[in-house]
């Protein structure tokens, strides 16, 4: 049996075609995948900056949702028609990192979506292991949000923010939003970062307050906002040099700089302000279940906005031109890929996911 996927083949080069679909073997489940977001880590690859890791043709996706068609051997707990979405880890248990408590960043780690085959095609098999069952209220377009939502959590958690503590997020795209939205959450005091008019009116509408680096002094607004104390807290979200700098100048004394952008070039950094100010940096790169089961909350109970996050939905067959999109810019934030149609576009949502 075949399967319609989106695969990667070279920089900027992306197929829609039949592959071999994969029967579940022991301890394995076949989805039927319904939504699947494009985030930047496949901009990533589509950009060629990670061809030394993954192996071509690639089917690309790892932020889903979808339901369970069948179970291989030994599998129990899970049922056809289950609603769930996908912790997309898969580890040795054997290395130092795993023997640690790690798992998540496993010296061997096989990240499913980048590493092996992910969730752009119409069935998708993966161990049982990595299943997260989702509430059968959550609409699976917005389930399609948990994944990104189970990094803000683990973001937000490694970089220990407590209540009333000023926090900078500096890039207002989806990670960088959803990072805001779980750190208010958590009772944080927020600014965001952003350059992009279309992101900014868009934070701004889910009531976060933001900034402009182009137009405004961020360490004067920085200086105002919290008594001359700076912040304690910055994500670097946005990948680039000028963002790195902004992150690590607006913290004040023992202010923690949480690092989540991929960036692909070593960077310059301010070294002595880390020496001056006695800084912390902590890297912060997936997640753990417990941290995808919170993004499952958030995402249920509203505190995730997802049809505010979602700019777009396309179907199978459009997922190259809309990763072309997204690298053209524009005024888009998340844009999902539905697996379940193949030959015309929707735009509303909650219609298209009526039928999953």
């Amino acid at each position: 049996m075949t399967t319609l996927a989106v695969r990667y083949t070279a920089a900027r080069s992306l197929e829609t075609a039949s592959v071999e679909a994969c029967p579940p073997g022991p301890g394995e489940v076949e989805l039927a995948p319904a939504f699947v977001g494009i985030c930047g880590t496949d901009l990533h690859i589509f950009h060629g900056d990670m061809d030394a890791r993954v192996t071509t043709p690639a089917v690309l996706g790892h932020e889903m949702s979808g339901r369970v068609l069948r179970t291989g051997p030994g599998v129990e707990g899970w049922q056809p028609g289950d609603a769930v979405t996908v912790m997309p880890l898969r580890w040795d248990d054997t290395c130092p990192a795993c023997h640690a408590g790690h798992q998540h960043i496993c010296q061997h780690l096989d990240f499913i979506g980048i590493d092996s085959p992910g969730a752009m095609q119409q069935r998708w098999t993966v161990p049982a292991t990595t299943l997260i069952r989702l509430p059968h209220t959550l609409p699976l377009h917005h389930a399609a949000l948990v994944e990104p939502t189970a990094v803000a959590v683990h973001d937000v958690g490694r970089a220990a923010v407590r209540p009333g503590e000023k926090t900078v997020i500096v890039g207002g795209g989806p990670v960088g939003i959803l990072i805001a939205l779980v750190a208010r959450a958590a009772g944080a005091d927020v600014r965001v970062v952003e350059l992009s008019a279309h992101r900014r009116k868009l934070a701004q509408e889910l009531a976060l307050t933001t900034w402009n680096p182009a137009d405004d002094d961020i360490q004067t607004l920085t200086d105002e906002w919290t008594g001359q104390a700076g912040a304690d807290i910055a994500f670097e979200v946005s990948g680039a040099p000028a963002g790195m700098d902004t992150a690590v100048d607006v913290l004040g004394a023992r202010g923690r700089l949480c690092l989540v952008a991929i960036h692909p070039q070593p960077r310059k950094i301010n070294l002595h302000r880390f020496f001056w100010r006695e800084l912390t940096l902590l890297g912060a790169r997936l997640y753990h279940r417990t941290d995808f089961e919170k993004a499952v909350t958030l995402v249920a109970d509203g505190t995730i906005p997802a049809d505010r996050l979602i700019s777009k939905i396309v179907p199978l067959t459009q997922a190259p031109a809309a990763f072309q999109a997204l690298e053209n810019g524009g005024d888009v934030m998340k844009i999902l890929v539905d697996c379940t149609t193949h030959t015309h576009t929707h735009t509303d949502a909650a219609e298209q996911d009526a039928d999953q």
